[in-house]
């Protein structure tokens, strides 16, 4: 099949380009996806071994899609509906193709193991309209009651040039960052891991704002307070002011927050095409199995209850009142769902796990959209005097108001389109909390209706406005994982849990998977990395082993594994 976009962006004096190979883990994922030897095989007598995958997200589906290739027979449990927070929606009464995502929306080309299932399902990616991307026709900031429109950095005041520098400096002087790509870029992995090593025993317990105060370049209040509230690549950052500046540094390592990407046609086409897919290299299954032929169409529903039961087995009750037991489960939700929405014995994990699970912290977040007529923003402004400007009517908008960022999102001057009139984290967020879809609509518009006065938002709305804020979703309880000062050591202990052999004999066969047991949690990227250490994990649970040509990510893992801390 022919890829939709490159791989990764290449660098523009030829080097290799930035994937998200590293720094913690720095494993080829995408190597291993795509060598014609396949991700492993198990022994014939395990062929049609019953498999519980828990949680119809990406990793769930990702895990299951592949243990099903290998000749493994997983039972799929969702507990809302597949594609978790790939969760595109539409809009009532109004034309099918307009729709919203909910959850992911952008996606980075360094995504590259992600990259490999939108190909295979053959879906289409286009540039998404980030801030300031070449693609976005101009964008407006406004802070402290100053609107400042721009189509490049160039366009803005000196002071957000300086801040864009400040960050560049920052980054260098901080954290090897010239060093830290060059490696990354070539795959040099003992540099990778030298590198990484020290600033993981300097950084671990710093926060982002700490980390920039720390610099000469951040000295000024006024620089770190409009970096944080226009920030770089999405836009602004302050809300990761608490969190570890190791978080951060994951994501400009390896360019997530740049360069994106979105699936025409929303992001859940993904997931579902998946479950629906007829792999052309499968064992056991008769050609034409998918995982939806499995499941009679229907994954399992929720999981009310885990527990061990004798032989080390995993037993799973749902809410449709199933008991099953299996050798082996791989739980994808959310990991606070095992504290509070599944019953769950202490026998499931050690205690450091469970410790690890208790303190995951995760992002609240929040978006509001409205299906609009027509792209009316890019219209021609008129100044006073109704003369044409050469500007756009309204932009993509970086603001300190409630609104916080604005998209703006058409397929063409004619058609009917969508904004996204509000997409906030953290404490911007919390505020919206109390209100309905209407009411918070009613706030963005006035907070637009200050920014840009002359434009009737309005009357280009066709229908009623469509919201999600991630904190208050039952099987969520929160947008994605974000690791604070000191959690290094806790997200350590639920990535390698794959790696089983270190467990003792009966904390074995549940393997933890999906963003938040990854290092890039938020991203993707990290939800399929991690299924597809699951599914190498369940995949030597059972005997199974892969070709010596295309080792996995445990086969190397002593090579390679994430930096131990001390722990006391």
């Amino acid at each position: 099949m022919t890829s939709t976009v490159p791989p990764a962006v290449p660098h523009p004096d030829g080097r290799p380009p930035i994937t998200m190979f590293g720094p913690d883990f720095p494993y080829a994922y995408d190597d291993f996806l795509a060598h014609p030897a396949g991700l492993g095989r198990i022994p014939a007598t395990e062929l049609g071994t019953e498999v519980a995958v828990i949680g119809g997200g990406l990793s769930g589906i990702v895990a299951a899609y592949e243990l099903m290739k290998m000749g493994l027979r997983p039972v799929l449990y969702e507990a809302d509906r597949i594609g978790g927070r790939l969760r595109t929606v539409g809009f009532d009464g109004c034309d099918p193709s307009l729709t919203a995502e909910m959850g992911a929306m952008r996606f980075p080309p360094s995504s590259t193991a992600l990259q490999h299932y939108i190909d295979l399902v053959d879906l289409r990616t286009e540039p998404f309209p980030n801030p300031l991307s070449e693609t976005t026709p101009s964008t407006v900031v406004d802070l402290k009651g100053e609107s400042h429109y721009a189509e490049t950095l160039a366009d803005l005041p000196q002071v957000y040039r300086d801040v864009a520098a400040a960050w560049s400096a920052c980054l260098e002087e901080g954290a090897d960052f010239s060093d830290m790509n060059q490696a990354m870029r070539e795959r040099d992995v003992p540099r990778i891991r030298e590198i990484w090593a020290r600033l993981v025993e300097k950084l671990d317990d710093q926060t982002f704002y700490g980390f920039l105060c720390d610099s000469e370049a951040f000295k000024s209040f006024r620089h770190r307070e409009i970096f944080g509230q226009v920030g770089f690549g999405t836009g602004g950052w302050d809300t990761d002011f608490p969190n570890s500046i190791l978080e951060i540094l994951r994501v400009v390592y390896t360019e997530a927050d740049d360069h994106h990407r979105g699936i025409v046609g929303g992001s859940r086409q993904l997931p579902l095409r998946l479950w629906e897919r007829e792999p052309e290299k499968i064992v056991h299954w008769a050609y034409g199995t998918s995982l939806a032929t499995l499941h009679d169409g229907e994954p399992r529903p929720a999981v009310t209850r885990l527990h061990r039961t004798a032989g080390d087995r995993i037993t799973v009750t749902d809410a449709g009142g199933g008991i099953r037991t299996y050798r082996a489960a791989v739980f994808t939700a959310q990991s606070w769902m095992l504290l509070s929405k599944v019953a769950c014995d202490d026998a499931l994990f050690p205690i450091d796990h469970w410790t690890a699970i208790e303190r995951t912290h995760y992002m609240e977040s929040s978006k509001l959209f409205v299906p609009v007529d027509r792209p009316f923003w890019l219209d021609n402004a008129v100044d006073d005097r109704g003369e044409p400007t050469g500007r756009d009517v309204m932009s993509m908008t970086l603001t300190d108001r409630m609104t916080r960022g604005t998209y703006l999102l058409d397929d063409g001057p004619d058609r009917p389109a969508v904004i996204c009139l509000s997409y906030t984290w953290c404490d911007d967020s919390l505020k919206w909390l109390p209100l309905s879809a209407n009411e918070r609509m009613e706030v963005m518009l006035k907070s637009l209706g200050e920014i840009y006065p002359k434009v009737d938002i309005r009357k280009h709305i066709i229908g009623n406005p469509v919201t999600v804020s991630w904190e208050n979703e039952p099987y969520f309880m929160g947008a994605f994982k974000a690791n604070l000062p000191g959690h290094y050591r806790y997200q350590r202990r639920l990535f390698t849990h794959f790696m089983q052999d270190r467990l003792p004999e009966d904390k074995r066969g549940i393997f933890l998977a999906g963003d938040d047991i990854s290092w890039t949690a938020g991203w993707a990227e990290g939800a399929v990395q991690t299924a597809l250490n699951a599914v190498w994990g369940v995949m030597h649970h059972f005997g199974g082993e892969t070709d010596p040509a295309n080792p996995g990510p445990g086969d190397v893992y002593d090579e390679i594994a994430p930096l131990a801390l001390p722990e006391d």
